[in-house]
């Protein structure tokens, strides 16, 4: 499975933490990230993951452009909800991909815990067919 990594900069500890919890699962997968977010879960893991742009350089572009093409199954996106963000509007664009493309996304970690869970068991290996 392709799995793309964003989080807003109050969330970006959290992701590192998820991903360290979660790395056994994370390290079968093909992992993509936003420059920031991949970096610190690289550093923290050892995974090996796939770096685009800063996400307010473009990296939730390139990432959304990918979820576009079908080339991305499952989205980890931890975001701020209280902190408003000048990139907003490429937030509400990687939500409505994964709707009309239906990818499962996470955007908290109870969210985050359910799809780690669901892909481990293999609740998402639908993915694998429709691509």
């Amino acid at each position: 499975m392709n799995i793309a990594l964003i989080a807003h900069d109050a969330k970006k500890e959290l992701m590192v933490q998820f991903c360290i919890a979660y790395c056994g699962i994370l390290s079968r997968h093909n992992i993509c990230a936003t420059g920031t977010t991949g970096k610190l879960v690289a550093e923290a893991t050892g995974l090996e993951i796939t770096r685009f742009l800063s996400g307010d350089q473009g990296g939730d572009q390139q990432i959304a452009s990918r979820i576009g093409c079908d080339e991305i199954d499952m989205v980890l996106f931890f975001r701020d909800p209280l902190t408003a963000k000048p990139n907003e509007p490429n937030d509400m664009n990687i939500l409505r991909l994964c709707d009309v493309h239906n990818i499962p996304i996470a955007t908290n970690i109870a969210t985050g815990e359910v799809l780690i869970h669901g892909l481990e068991r293999g609740d998402l290996d639908w993915r694998l067919y429709v691509r």
